[in-house]
């Protein structure tokens, strides 16, 4: 199962999840489960949602290396900076991991998958109270 979580930066609270199959791609999985986005929020992604520049006007990708190029130092440096950025979304992430509904491989029925997650999502942000 495929997940994407929304987390605000300010509070570190999940605001919206989508779901899908695991082979799904993230970008698609972001057109799918059709979350907008305000035009005056800064949006910070990983490089599986590329596309979304095209969606998102306001969007903070980090550059990929092409085989034949290598990438600059500034080019590194603006890719520290924006990871340094997502470390807090990275950070909920991982505590929702502890709860090991996506940490481990998902043995229940696959349509509660979305039902539980929420729950946890849920309990997490109570836990933020």
């Amino acid at each position: 199962m495929k997940t994407q979580i929304v987390v605000d930066k300010a509070n570190r609270r999940i605001i919206c999840t989508a779901f899908a199959k695991g082979k799904t791609h993230d970008f698609r999985l972001f057109k799918e489960s059709k979350t907008r986005i305000r035009p005056e929020i800064v949006s910070m992604t990983d490089t599986g949602y590329l596309g979304m520049a095209k969606l998102h006007a306001n969007c903070v990708l980090p550059k990929k290396r092409s085989r034949k190029k290598t990438l600059t130092k500034d080019e590194k440096a603006a890719n520290r900076a924006i990871s340094s950025a997502r470390a807090p979304n990275e950070n909920v992430i991982g505590s929702i991991k502890r709860f090991r509904i996506i940490a481990d491989k998902y043995r229940n029925r696959r349509r509660r998958f979305g039902l539980r997650f929420n729950l946890i999502a849920g309990i997490y942000n109570y836990e933020l109270l």
